[in-house]
């Protein structure tokens, strides 16, 4: 009776989490339909402002060191009216970033740019506070915010801001490049997850008339819209999508162009990443705590209102993915239900469509859109692009649960290290991730499914083999990687970058 009643559970257990990811899969097709639908139907401005408007630069640094003299050349180079254009450098450095950042503002202000530099002496809000702080002394009515590792194109604030002559136009959202893509394959698959997002979400939502975020850097804001909406707040750790829902809730329009391209450097290590998602991971979760109440409460289509709690809650799918790991035990070593033509057609069958296949489809159709002659060469990297989202799964739903169970954190931003060719070699030793004990249970999760890969290949389960195979080398891929930059060589490299960086910003510089 023990073992029916445990069998009862375990199904009941593993049903509901291949619906539960069946469903976030089946959201994808929606995604690519809504899609294929609305992109011929580019936003157009209203017109065009006679005379431009003054527009404030926002530019967040915390400990950029590699790249803030990039960001800084960059702007100054950007085609729009110097007096009409204010650069704002939020900087909350506690490093040697704050001579350099001196450094290059003086320079700026040399050549006749209206430069402020403000640096805090506390990071209170991180990202947001900083942003808020800077708010206070905007001179434009118009707010353009770019993190640090990003390189805006000349024609950025000309190609942008005329949308604003809709005085319901509150963010304009540009679409994010990649300097590095082909730097190493992860930041090829990293270009392959944001190139999803950024193209077939962001298009398919603003073009439908669903809620779509600010993505936190390479847009544009109207300085009322912020204001009016709350202000930045830190409550969570993505103030960009809070702040994106709480103005659309009051009834600001907001507008995405797929045309116009800001390029920013990818992260070039596995634990800066990895980093990265955690954040973005925790904070959506957080923002859905936030605000879906708000969503539910409200007089908004209730197609509308599905869209926002499955775009806000999408982040879960990585806790159902954790728990698949541990639920697969039984499926192949004799517990639940039995292989077989009935398994195969209510659970493997339906997985295999909606959990994913909807990925494959949603990733290659933004790839051909995208590279309409070369998609075929970028989809080969398909497969790695599965098995790494399958390798975060720990990391991911670590940030899912500690969002859910109100766990406090910083806000850590993501190293950058000037990385934009292959020639370049990977100055990670400066901002190194903490070490972690994450990389142990990855390592201890693939020792498991290769145990199961060799039991499936030995019992001729071979459907399985393809599925057992991606997860084995994901969680392998992203533990190695996670811990590679701890090798000897490694250590020895970063004290020599250390000693390199100690004489060139030493205070007799």
């Amino acid at each position: 009776m023990g073992g029916s009643v445990a069998d009862v559970i375990w199904t009941f257990c593993y049903l509901s989490v291949l619906i539960g990811l069946s469903g976030y899969g089946f959201h994808r097709y929606v995604i690519v339909y809504l899609f294929l639908k609305n992109r011929n139907r580019p936003p157009q401005a209203l017109a065009h402002f006679a005379e431009l408007p003054v527009v404030t630069m926002q530019l967040p640094l915390f400990n950029e060191i590699y790249v803030v003299e990039r960001l800084l050349n960059a702007v100054s180079e950007l085609d729009y009216p110097r007096e009409k254009l204010q650069i704002q450098v939020l900087d909350d450095s506690t490093d040697e970033t704050r001579d350099l950042t001196r450094s290059c503002v003086q320079q700026l202000v040399g050549r006749g740019f209206d430069v402020e530099l403000i640096q805090r002496t506390n990071r209170v809000g991180f990202k947001a506070g900083a942003l808020e702080t800077g708010l206070d002394t905007a001179k434009g009515d118009y707010v353009c915010i770019l993190d640090a590792d990003f390189v805006p194109q000349p024609e950025l604030l000309k190609r942008t801001v005329h949308f604003f002559t809709d005085p319901q136009v509150g963010m304009i959202q540009t679409r994010w490049g990649h300097i590095n893509r082909s730097y190493s394959l992860l930041t090829r698959v990293q270009a392959m997850f944001l190139d999803g997002h950024l193209l077939l979400e962001q298009v398919a939502r603003s073009r439908s008339g669903r809620f779509f975020n600010f993505n936190g850097t390479a847009g544009l804001w109207r300085k009322s819209c912020i204001q009016q909406s709350g202000g930045w707040q830190h409550d969570t750790l993505t103030e960009d999508l809070d702040l994106s829902y709480r103005a659309q809730l009051d009834g600001w329009k907001f507008v995405f162009l797929t045309d116009v391209v800001t390029p920013a450097e990818l992260p070039v290590d596995m634990n800066g990443f990895k980093s990265q998602q955690h954040r973005w991971t925790k904070g959506s979760i957080q923002t859905c705590k936030k605000i879906l109440p708000q969503i539910w409460r409200s007089h908004l289509p209730l197609t509308i209102k599905v869209e926002a709690t499955v775009h806000l809650s999408s982040n879960f799918a990585y806790l159902l993915l954790a728990c698949l790991c541990v639920l697969l035990h039984p499926s192949l070593g004799g517990g639940g239900p039995q292989t077989g033509w009935l398994r195969a057609f209510l659970i493997d069958v339906p997985i295999f469509l909606c959990a994913s296949l909807s990925v494959a489809v949603f990733y290659i159709c933004a790839q051909r859109e995208l590279h309409p002659r070369t998609w075929m060469k970028e989809i080969l990297f398909l497969p790695a692009l599965l098995a790494l989202g399958i390798g975060l799964s720990i990391n991911n739903a670590r940030a899912v649960l500690e969002a859910v169970f109100n766990h406090e954190s910083e806000f850590k931003r993501t190293p950058k290290y000037g990385i934009e060719h292959k020639t370049q070699r990977w100055r990670s030793c400066r901002y190194m991730p903490l070490k972690s004990l994450l990389p142990i249970i990855e390592i201890a999760f693939a020792a498991y499914f290769s145990y199961f890969l060799y039991f499936a290949i030995v019992h001729g389960q071979f459907w399985n083999v393809p599925f057992l195979l991606m997860f084995q080398l994901g969680f392998l891929y992203v533990a190695l990687s996670s811990v590679a930059q701890w090798w000897p060589g490694q250590l020895i490299n970063r004290t020599r970058e250390m000693l390199f960086l100690r004489d060139k910003f030493s205070l007799g510089r």
